[in-house]
């Protein structure tokens, strides 16, 4: 397995190590899960410019890597639902346009092709994460607002974003 999917593997094993520290609720258990997922998020940028700089871009890595991303992301935000942090309806938009992505891709490697992430969901992952980390910190309300109305942007606008650009994976004809 090469570096790019064991950083993946990895991302996916601190999962439920953040989360146990969040429900562990000691004293800095905030802090903590913020360094975590700081750590989590980290080695999403890491592999993926590790793959592109030696070639090592594989199907695993396009199809694991934004898995692990979702797990981590949902992971955080259910945790914050249940702070009373973040309106569920943000967790609901955010899994449907996840589902509908992969339902997307699924079609699309039946057809032969795998669709890797686009600009727009780059962008909505990099802005969700930052987002999930300021949420950490202790805020004015209208922070938590801008950071609820960029997460809820940026989901929308790329999972539009994958459909238009894919739309010939979605002919009705077999």
């Amino acid at each position: 397995m090469n570096t790019p999917n064991k950083l993946t593997m990895f991302r996916i094993a601190l999962i439920p190590v953040f989360l146990i520290i969040l429900y562990l609720g000691f004293k800095y258990s905030n802090i903590a899960a913020m360094a975590v997922f700081i750590i989590a998020s980290l080695t999403d940028l890491a592999d993926g410019y590790i793959a592109r700089k030696n070639g090592q871009v594989t199907d695993f890595g396009k199809f694991m890597d934004p898995i692990a991303d979702k797990i981590l992301v949902v992971a955080a935000m259910l945790w914050f639902v249940d702070q009373n942090l973040l309106p569920a309806w943000v967790v609901l938009i955010v899994i449907v346009r996840e589902f509908l992505v992969t339902a997307l891709r699924l079609v699309a490697v039946e057809k032969g092709r795998v669709i890797a992430a686009g600009l727009s969901g780059k962008v909505k992952t990099a802005v969700t994460m930052f987002c999930i980390i300021v949420m950490f910190l202790p805020l004015r309300q209208w922070m938590v607002y801008i950071c609820i109305a960029a997460i809820t942007l940026t989901t929308v606008v790329s999972g539009v974003e994958y459909f238009i650009r894919n739309k010939d994976c979605l002919s009705w004809e077999t």
